[in-house]
């Protein structure tokens, strides 16, 4: 009997890229994160990919590790209930910039700015930049 290949559930992708995005904003190896939680390497790229589900104890413990409360791993989870379906999902988005090295290093020198107003010129500096850069293409 053949064995049929189960999708990993949305939420638990969702959990392991803000995983995968706060051991990278730490600067984090997978390494050293299996380390602190007990598991192998591989194992935290099965929990990055969502492949294979965090227990709730190992997800408590692996909060501790990162610096974050547990809601961290969850927000935005429930934000769009279909993922791929709705006009305005950001997955593929998000999850490209999480997964590219400007992308965290930006991520991580936004998130050093503590200044509400500066980090809304930041935004808007941006925007400007690609508003500019889309112009350029046409």
């Amino acid at each position: 009997m053949m064995k049929s290949q189960k999708s990993p559930n949305p939420v638990d992708v969702h959990v392991g890229s803000r995983v995968r995005l706060r051991r990278l904003l730490l600067g984090m190896s997978q390494d050293k994160l299996g380390e602190e939680l007990g598991v192998t390497f591989q194992q935290i790229q099965k929990y990055e990919r969502g492949a294979n589900r965090i227990g709730a104890s190992r997800l408590y413990r692996m909060a501790k590790v990162l610096g974050v409360p547990v809601g961290f791993f969850y927000e935005g989870a429930d934000e769009d209930p279909a993922p791929g379906f709705s006009e305005g999902d950001q997955t593929p988005l998000v999850d490209d910039f999480i997964n590219s090295p400007e992308g965290v290093a930006l991520a991580a020198a936004f998130a050093s700015i503590k200044s509400t107003k500066v980090r809304r010129k930041v935004l808007e500096l941006v925007r400007a930049m690609a508003a500019d850069a889309a112009e350029d293409e046409v």
